[in-house]
């Protein structure tokens, strides 16, 4: 499995920034993608994900009603959206991937196989 991250940029604090992430490698429908990010001297955090045949999607708390999660299984991509951006999102952004049947979504252990990190700069 390989994922490909990219999207990350700098922006104002308010802007915008579409996070990608391609799936390749094996079959993209077995697996659930999760989203994490890690600013520096932190520990990397969960940030969002789907999951299930219903794509159930999660989110932490500091980032609901900003980001959302998507997939485009025609394309083997994820997206990450994310809105009305704070200097406290900064970070680097990772995507990872897990088995589709696991329910565990929110420890970066619950996860088998994770993309390079892209980067989100937030200045105010």
């Amino acid at each position: 499995v390989q994922l490909q991250a990219s999207g990350g940029g700098s922006v104002q604090a308010g802007g915008s920034l579409r996070l990608s992430c391609e799936f390749s490698g094996r079959t993209f429908s077995s697996y659930a993608m999760g989203w994490f990010r890690q600013a520096p001297g932190k520990e990397r955090e969960f940030v969002a994900t789907r999951v299930g045949s219903g794509g159930t999607t999660y989110y932490a708390d500091s980032v609901k009603g900003r980001f959302t999660i998507s997939r485009d299984n025609a394309r083997n991509t994820e997206y990450l959206q994310m809105n009305s951006l704070k200097p406290e999102d900064a970070a680097v952004y990772y995507c990872a991937v897990k088995n589709y049947y696991s329910s565990a979504y929110y420890y970066p252990s619950d996860y088998d196989y994770w993309g390079q990190g892209t980067e989100v700069t937030v200045s105010s």
